[in-house]
C-alpha cells in the first residue's frame, strides 16, 4: 500500500506543476511600416565656421583742427547726431589776431600811398598837358602810381589771407553721422591736423576677420548666418559685400551687410557663421527627427521590415528646415517620417 500511495502523490504533484506553466503565446504579428521613407545619402553641405564680427561703419570721419591754437569750445559729445558742415568746435590763435591787425595797418598805409601816387600823377598830367613837364616825368609818375596800386593790392591780399587763416579755426563736421569720440576738453591746446572728434560715415556693416587659409573660400555675395540674439530686430542672414585684398597678421578682413543693422553701438561683438568650404554630411528634413526629453530620435526601418526608434546626435543644417545627423545612423539606412514626434 505505501509504494502505491507514494506513486499517486508523485503523479498528482507533476500534474499540478504542468498546469501552472503558461501556455505558449502566438508569434507577434509585424505591422506594416507607415510613413514617408527616406534613404540616407551623403550630400555636400557648406562648412560653416563661427567667428566674431564687430559692428562698424564703412568709414570713420575725423573732425580735425586746421590750425594750431586753443580749443575755445567743443559743441558735441559722444552719441550726438551731426550733419555734414555743422560747426562742432572753434580754435583760436591770438597770434593770428595780432598778425591780422598788423596786416590791416599795412593795407591802410599802402592804400594811402596809392592815393598819394594817384594824386601826384594827376598833377603831373595837368602840367604835362600845359607843357611844363617832359614826357619822361609823366611816365615816372605813372610808374609810381602803378607800383603804389600793386603794393596796396598785395597788402589787401595778405590781410585777407591772415583773416582766412583765423577763420579756419572753426571745426566743421566732415560727414553726417553719430559722434563716437569727442574727448578733447575745451581749453586744450591743439596742433594743426589734430583730431578732436570721430564721426561715423556710411552704412553700418559687420566686419570680421578670418585666417588666410580659410578665407580663400570666402567670396562676395556669399551668405552668412548672424546671431539674432546678439542683435535683436535684424535679419538672420548677412551678405558678404567686400573682402579686403590684404593680409594683416595672418588674418583677412571682410564686411557683411545685414538688413536692419543700425550704428547704435559701434564695436559691438556679434556671432556670425561664414562659409569656409564644403564637406559631406547626412542631411534630412526636420520632419524625420523627433525630440523628446532633450534627446533626438529617428524611426529606422530594419531589414526585417520592423521599425525601431534610434537615438541620434544632430545639429542644425545650413539650410532652414533641415537637420544634420552626426551619429546614430549611417548612409544607406532607411528612415520614416515622424512629423508628430518632431513637434514634441
Amino acid at each position: 500500500m505505501r509504494p502505491l500511495l507514494t506513486a499517486s502523490l508523485l503523479a498528482l504533484t507533476l500534474g499540478v506543476t504542468a498546469c501552472s506553466e503558461p501556455a505558449p503565446s502566438a508569434p507577434p504579428t509585424v505591422k506594416a511600416a507607415q510613413g514617408t521613407r527616406l534613404t540616407l545619402q551623403l550630400a555636400p553641405v557648406d562648412d560653416l565656421k563661427p567667428v566674431a564680427a564687430s559692428v562698424v561703419t564703412r568709414d570713420m570721419a575725423e573732425a580735425r583742427a586746421r590750425i594750431g591754437g586753443t580749443l575755445m569750445e567743443l559743441r558735441v559729445r559722444e552719441g550726438d547726431q551731426v550733419q555734414k558742415g555743422q560747426v562742432i568746435g572753434r580754435v583760436t590763435d591770438q597770434r593770428l589776431n595780432l598778425e591780422t591787425t598788423a596786416f590791416d595797418a599795412q593795407a591802410a598805409a599802402a592804400a594811402a600811398e596809392a592815393a598819394r601816387a594817384s594824386a601826384e600823377l594827376a598833377r603831373v598830367q595837368v602840367l604835362y598837358d600845359k607843357g611844363f613837364f617832359a614826357k619822361a616825368r609823366l611816365e615816372q609818375a605813372q610808374s609810381a602810381a602803378r607800383a603804389a596800386e600793386g603794393m596796396a593790392a598785395a597788402a589787401r591780399a595778405q590781410r585777407a589771407a591772415s583773416a582766412e587763416m583765423g577763420a579756419q579755426g572753426v571745426i566743421l563736421a566732415p560727414s553726417s553721422g553719430r559722434v563716437l569720440r569727442a574727448d578733447t576738453p575745451a581749453g586744450s591746446v591743439v596742433a594743426p591736423g589734430q583730431s578732436v572728434a570721430t564721426i561715423t560715415s556710411g552704412e553700418a556693416l559687420l566686419r570680421l576677420e578670418l585666417p588666410e587659409a580659410q578665407a580663400r573660400a570666402l567670396k562676395v555675395d556669399d551668405q552668412a548666418q548672424v546671431s539674432t540674439s546678439d542683435l535683436p530686430g535684424v535679419s538672420g542672414q548677412g551678405t558678404v559685400v567686400q573682402v579686403y585684398p590684404s593680409v594683416t597678421g595672418g588674418q583677412v578682413t571682410a564686411d557683411l551687410r545685414v538688413s536692419g543693422l543700425r550704428a547704435d553701438l559701434i564695436g559691438q561683438r556679434v556671432r556670425v557663421q561664414v562659409k569656409v568650404g564644403q564637406r559631406q554630411a547626412l542631411v534630412v528634413p526636420q520632419a524625420y527627427v523627433a525630440t523628446r526629453f532633450g534627446l533626438d530620435f529617428v524611426r529606422l526601418l530594419g531589414p526585417d521590415g520592423q521599425v525601431r526608434e534610434v537615438a541620434v546626435q544632430t545639429t542644425p543644417a545650413p539650410n532652414p528646415g533641415q537637420m544634420e545627423i552626426l551619429s546614430g545612423v549611417r548612409a544607406g539606412d532607411v528612415l520614416l517620417a515622424s512629423v508628430a514626434g518632431a513637434a514634441q
